[in-house]
């Protein structure tokens, strides 16, 4: 009898329990939810949000198929051993890197430390620049006037140019050869703010995924800061800044040296350099005209005959960059060569020698690069 009416109470119980069920609301939406479901209508005298439809130009160098590498090729065992002796045996710090390009491989000599570019930095201006032509920015036929609060310092030609006339109009193509034929600090200059300054040149670098270069802050800023002093524009007349420099006490002069060959703003990984140098021969880093354009222009490059030039046979072809930093006896700084090297057979290597700081003389730097050179050359193996 008793276990009936347990079983009757139960019954009650569970029907109850599904009254109450039936009873409970369903949850709410949140509030921002509920508000965005429902339209709004516009507020007169707010500025409403808009799409911007404007056609948007394709990629200048969109993902590339797969190349056919061999990942299982490895570096001339002779290359290695005659890179790390040169690497040893040269008193002062230096970064050596050598990559075979269409290969998996680089051989390098303290490949990862940041050295001082100096003007070899030129070379990402100019590939910024072209970059932006590419997309549809700036047309390489497009001028601009330099005048005098333009001028920066060291070899800048350009200067007698805007002293004839008080300034000087020209285009961005022209600047561009001039920053990568003669290493004109001013030309360059110019083209570093046409394409947004030293901030689109990092943002383009970083887009193509090319890590450990630094981009510093411009010519006049990286000179003054590198040898004590804080910019002013007329130390672009004439002998000006040498003459402010030489006024600074030197224990000032070496403080500011040593600050920066201990972090370069302008520092590059030797490594680094020659996987962009590869990148853009295989037309990676900018579209195939621009790409041909700016190795072509590397080929006319007057400066540094003696450096890594020096070691390339006849027969073999080398286009470059260099960069050269500020002395302070008997400390030389940011003695530089970086190129392409290519064989009769058509192969190619992408080469950095960057001498950060060194007492010995510029003979013996040529020494260096030229021996690079050679023990590319010599070690040369035809697909």
């Amino acid at each position: 009898m008793r276990s009936n009416e347990n079983r009757a109470v139960s019954a009650r119980l569970v029907l109850l329990v599904a009254a109450l069920s039936a009873c409970v609301s369903a949850p709410e939406p949140p509030r921002a939810q509920a508000a965005a479901a429902i339209p709004q209508k516009p507020i007169p005298g707010r500025p409403q949000p808009t799409t911007n439809t404007w056609p948007i130009r394709p990629v200048a160098n969109p993902p590339l198929p797969y190349r056919d590498i061999d990942q299982n090729e490895t570096p001339p065992p002779a290359l290695v051993s005659v890179v790390r002796n040169l690497g040893q045996s040269f008193r002062g710090k230096v970064g050596i890197a050598v990559r075979r390009i269409g290969a998996d491989w680089t051989v390098a000599w303290n490949g990862t430390s940041l050295f001082p570019q100096q003007s070899v930095s030129k070379l990402w201006v100019s590939m910024t620049f072209l970059d932006a032509v590419d997309r549809g920015k700036l047309r390489i036929t497009d001028t601009t006037t330099i005048t005098r609060n333009d001028l920066t310092l060291f070899h800048q030609p350009t200067a007698a140019l805007v002293a004839q006339n008080g300034g000087w109009t020209t285009s961005y193509s022209d600047l561009m050869r001039r920053a990568m034929t003669q290493s004109d600090n001013t030309a360059n200059d110019t083209l570093l703010r046409a394409v947004g300054g030293p901030e689109a040149v990092r943002s383009f670098l970083a887009r193509r995924m090319i890590k450990d270069i630094r981009f510093g802050p411009g010519e006049r800023l990286l000179q003054s800061a590198t040898a004590g002093l804080d910019w002013r524009q007329d130390y672009a007349i004439g002998r000006n800044f040498y003459a402010a420099r030489a006024k600074l006490p030197m224990a000032v002069r070496q403080k500011a040296l040593d600050n920066y060959l201990a972090s370069p703003p302008d520092g590059a990984a030797p490594s680094s350099i020659v996987q962009a140098l590869a990148k853009l021969k295989q037309n990676d880093m900018l579209s195939p005209a621009s790409s041909r354009l700016l190795l072509s222009i590397m080929s006319e490059a007057k400066t540094g005959p003696q450096r890594i030039k020096g070691g390339v046979p006849p027969g073999w072809s080398y286009l470059h960059k260099t960069g050269t930093g500020q002395d302070l006896p008997p400390r030389s700084t940011g003695f530089n060569d970086i190129g392409i090297m290519t064989a009769p057979d058509g192969t190619s290597y992408a080469v950095a020698v960057m001498i950060g700081s060194t007492t010995v003389g510029i003979p013996e730097r040529w020494a260096l690069m030229q021996a690079v050179a050679k023990a590319v050359v010599a070690n040369h193996e035809p697909r």
